[in-house]
This record gives C-alpha cells, structure tokens and sequence, in this order.
C-alpha cells in the first residue's frame, strides 16, 4: 500500500512539473485581462471538475480577486442571469468537450463575456471558443486504469493557485487584506487582533535584581506566569524565566547566596502593545519562546505580559 501511495504522488509530481513546463506567455495575458476588468471572475465546470472550480473560486475571492462559482446544470436553467458583460468565466473541463459547457458558450458570446479556458486539449471546442486557454495537458492519470481523474484535477488545482498567487502579487494583497477577509476564527483572532487585546495586565510580577533566590521562587510561583521581571513597570533590566530557574540550580547547587542579577537575562525582548497577534507569535516562534514583554523596547517600559500557549 506504500508503494502504491508513493507511486499516486511521483506521478502527478511529473504531471505537474510537465503542466508547469507549458506556462508561457498567455499565462501572463490571462492575469493581465483578470486584473483590468471590472467585473467578476466567475468559474465553472462539472464534477470533478466543478468541485476543483469550486475551491478556485473560493481561493480567488478570499485574495482579492472577486469570485463565484456557477454550476453550468444550473446556469443552463436560469443561473446565467447571475452574469453581467464585464464578468470573466473561466470554463474547466480536462477534455473540453463537456456537453454541459459547450450549451452555455453561445449565450457567453452573445453576453460578450470574456471567456478563459482550461483544458488539457487545446484544439478542443472549449479551447477554440476561448478568449485565452491556459493548458493543462498532464502525462498520465494516477489511476492505473487511466479513468478516475486525478493527475488532471491536481493539475488544474494548482493552475487555480498559481493564478490566484500572481493576482495577489500584482495587487500587491497584504496580511492586512487577508485578514479582512477572514475575520472568524484562530486566524482572524491572529491577523485582526492587536497584542494590547490579549496579553495580561494584572498583578505582574516584578522584583528587584539584589534579590535572594528564595525570594525568586516565591515570586515566580505566586505570578502564575513561569517567568518574573526584575525592575518595575517603569524601567526593566531583565527577565528571569522558569529555564533560567533550572540552569542556576545546575550551575551553583549552593542557592543561599546567588541573586536575581546573576541569573536573569537582559535585553529581554519586548514587543509593542500596537502589533498583532500574528507578528508577536511569528516572534516567539523564530526565537522559540513562549513569553513575550510588551511595552517599549527603548525605554524599557513594561505594560503587559502576552504568551501563547494562553491563547
């Protein structure tokens, strides 16, 4: 069975690097037309083809390209109202002879709409009455019995994605744009929500560096936080975490007489109350640490504590 999913991956691997090897310039044409038109880009196709449109057209309109999917079943009994001129369709059918598609391209050229075809036979009917054709013409399907379409849906996928990829960048959509559009959830609360929204305020805890280790420990397990401040709120000269905790203990057995100044660390980081959440978990993540200080990181002013597996 191992064997056999190894195998499913090396060939649509090889289908995408051959599909990859046919972009050429129309690919250029097609961004170009997407981003100078005023309308939407509405995508379309049937079966397996329609649920690939389907997850194109959700890609598409949560980057900033405005996106639907038309079912053709549907469009064929009335949906096609759904479709101003200045709309784009994107038609996709692997063979580009679906019956479904070829009723529909006669009202699209009466309705004047510009049409992009994606299909993996250029001389196809699909293809000829396109405006522009994006090939995705694979080497084999991963189905033994050359059947179930699978190389062709992953090639049209990511035919959607590379579109969906070159639209962002030449609209230049940022984090912030994204996360406009996705305000549920885990990444709206990491792409919308502030630092200052978060992190802990109360009963921070605080000593001073000349501090006795006793004193360390009582503070840090009365703070909840796994890490003590070494100043106050006003000025902070470092930090003392539940690591640095353990490292002392290995290093000087004897405790009676060590400090908080020569365990703790200075120039903790400290990150502004302003930022996400996003950028302060990015943080945390390239410095593999799970507390961060908010406050101002050049007078050393501390205003909040954020960490992340609170969140």
């Amino acid at each position: 069975m191992k064997d056999i999913a190894k195998k499913v991956f090396d060939i649509e691997i090889e289908s995408l690097q051959h599909v990859a090897a046919l972009i050429d310039d129309e690919f250029t044409r097609v961004v170009n037309a997407i981003l100078s038109s005023s309308g939407k880009l509405v995508v379309t196709g049937i079966g397996k083809s329609g649920l690939i449109g389907k997850k194109i057209a959700a890609t598409l309109a949560s980057t900033g390209t405005p996106s639907f999917f038309l079912h053709p079943g549907e469009a064929f009994h009335g949906d096609l109202g759904m479709l101003s001129a200045n709309d784009i369709v994107m038609l996709i059918s692997y063979s580009g002879e679906t019956d479904e598609l070829l009723r529909i391209i006669p009202f699209l050229t009466w309705n004047k709409n510009l049409v992009i075809g994606v299909t993996g036979n250029p001389n196809s009917t699909v293809a000829k009455n396109s405006h522009h054709h994006l090939n995705i013409k694979i080497s084999r399907e991963a189905c033994p019995l050359e059947l179930a379409p699978t190389s062709s849906t992953t090639a049209a996928l990511v035919m959607g994605d590379a579109l969906a990829i070159a639209l962002m960048e030449s609209r230049g959509f940022q984090q912030h744009d994204f996360a406009r559009f996705h305000p549920g959830g885990s990444l709206g609360r990491k792409l919308l929500v502030k630092v200052k929204d978060v992190m802990r305020m109360d009963k921070l805890p605080f000593i001073n560096e000349n501090a006795s280790f006793m004193e360390l420990l009582l503070n840090m397990s009365a703070g909840r936080l796994g890490m003590v401040m070494v100043g106050d709120s006003t000025y902070i000269k470092g930090i003392v975490t539940d690591g640095d905790l353990r490292r002392a203990l290995l290093q000087h057995p004897d405790t009676s007489t060590l400090t908080v100044a020569e365990i703790m660390t200075t120039n903790p980081i400290i990150i502004d109350e302003e930022e996400f959440v996003s950028r302060a978990e990015q943080l945390m993540i390239e410095k593999k640490i799970t507390t961060l200080l908010v406050g101002s990181a050049s007078d050393k002013t501390i205003t909040g504590v954020y960490q992340i597996y609170n969140q």
